[in-house]
């Protein structure tokens, strides 16, 4: 079975080789690997090419150049020339345990039926080195989504059919593209495979380079969009469980107020927080919890997530 890995590439010169080589290193075969340059001004472009001029055996390499800025149009070309069953999206700057598709691959292999997709966690480094692991989360996979983003660009794999039954990433957003594109998929009830134990996926930041900067501030607005489209797209599954996932979402529109209040900008932050709090607060042990988790968001603690999903259950 053969799995392609598809990776948008913006002026990532420095560090592209580091990604190539965690992928040359997979102890799985036979692989495609799909790099699709988006415009760089670097020198990306022509470590791209010299790369699929000579790939390593086992590993179908496509070049491909993406001139509409975005890495969501980039991913979107790749996921065209994709040829793999199972297809994986990954960034440019980020690295592969040398087992990670083996992992995957056996996955799929032990299910009693095909899964549609396999999650797994990853390791996120700051541009400090600090290190904190994400897990995989197999129960309550939409709700654990909407609060811990599990299902993340560099976090899941599907089968190609799946993907290409629907409409692939969204092109106009401009933050949050993958915690859209995760809650789409999980809505369509897929069968899911979740990997747990060691991470073999490690995430590093760029800082400003990344898509979300280095803060929320800077992009509020954007945040708010992508939250408010997230609502309509459950609100129109006509779920039985959509209640309840739109107050997971006010959840979220909480955690980011309180993110606002850490940077110091009340201004986004009391607005924002109001509207959650008036969503959330229908019962007693709401008006009295969720001040004090926001307050607990603020001052850069963790935990108040896992206590929130156990809160709302309708």
């Amino acid at each position: 079975m053969q799995v392609t890995i598809i990776i948008p590439v913006y002026n990532r010169a420095h560090v592209l080789r580091r990604t190539l080589d965690s992928i040359v290193a997979q102890t799985y075969r036979p692989l495609q690997l799909v790099l699709v340059d988006n415009a760089s001004t670097d020198h990306s472009w022509q470590l791209i090419t010299r790369f699929a001029a000579e790939p390593p055996k086992g590993i179908d390499t496509v070049a491909l150049q993406e001139p509409r800025a975005g890495a969501c149009a980039a991913r979107n070309t790749g996921f065209a020339a994709a040829t793999g069953r199972w297809v994986l999206f990954f960034d440019s700057d980020d690295t592969m345990a040398p087992r990670h598709i083996e992992r995957i691959v056996s996955a799929v292999s032990a299910a009693p039926a095909e899964p549609d997709m396999v999650n797994w966690g990853r390791q996120l480094v700051d541009t400090a080195g600090h290190s904190v692991v994400k897990p995989a989360r197999p129960a309550d996979v939409i709700a654990n989504h909407l609060l811990h983003s599990t299902f993340a660009t560099q976090a899941w794999a599907a089968r190609r059919d799946f993907l290409a039954a629907a409409p692939l990433w969204d092109e106009t957003l401009p933050a949050w593209n993958d915690y859209e594109f995760g809650l789409r998929l999980l809505l369509r009830d897929p069968r899911v495979v979740t990997l747990t134990g060691d991470t073999t996926v490690t995430v590093y930041s760029s800082g400003e380079a990344s898509i979300t900067g280095t803060g929320f501030a800077s992009r509020a607005g954007y945040w708010e969009q992508v939250l408010d489209l997230l609502g309509a797209h459950i609100a129109a599954s006509r779920r039985p469980d959509s209640r309840r996932l739109l107050r997971l979402l006010d959840f979220r529109r909480l955690t980011l107020a309180a993110q606002y209040r850490r940077e110091g900008r009340t201004d986004l932050a009391a607005p924002l927080r109001r509207r959650a709090l008036d969503a959330l607060g229908y019962s007693a042990i709401n008006r009295l919890t969720m001040p004090l988790l926001y307050r607990h968001i603020a001052a850069g603690r963790r935990g108040a997530a896992p206590l929130a999903r156990l809160l709302i259950r309708q």
